[in-house]
């Protein structure tokens, strides 16, 4: 069982920057690939990004690709999404996920086991 907790979200203007973390319990953090999703208003949960257990690899959304990066510290059971130029269409509550696999890295939301409560981002123009 894992579960994670979402935090750094809120309010910025277009052009800003906003860091978000994702604090995991267990002491495997290490044997799970780590992912960010989203969802706006009305609209589907989409991916973002992902990233492999030791964290060398990852993978982005082509609509956040060169803006957003993701990391993590398996020392400190945490996983970061550093987003910069943020878009008014970037608004969305932004959801950490967790499977624990053997594969390198996840693109779809129902490959992923645990989710976390979500953190709100918004984007004004």
């Amino acid at each position: 069982q894992v579960q994670l907790v979402e935090s750094g979200g809120g309010l910025v203007q277009a052009g800003g920057s906003l860091r978000l973390s994702c604090a995991a319990s267990g002491r495997t953090f290490s044997n799970y690939v780590m992912g960010w999703f989203r969802q706006a208003p009305g609209k589907e949960r989409e991916f973002v990004s992902t990233i492999s257990r030791s964290g060398g690899s990852t993978f982005y959304a082509d609509s956040v690709k060169g803006r957003f990066t993701i990391s993590r510290d398996n020392a400190k059971n945490t996983v970061f999404l550093e987003m910069n130029s943020l878009k008014p269409e970037d608004t969305a509550v932004y959801y950490c996920a967790a499977k624990f696999t053997p594969l390198l890295i996840l693109v779809v939301s129902s490959q992923y086991d645990y989710w976390g409560q979500g953190t709100q981002v918004t984007v004004s123009s």
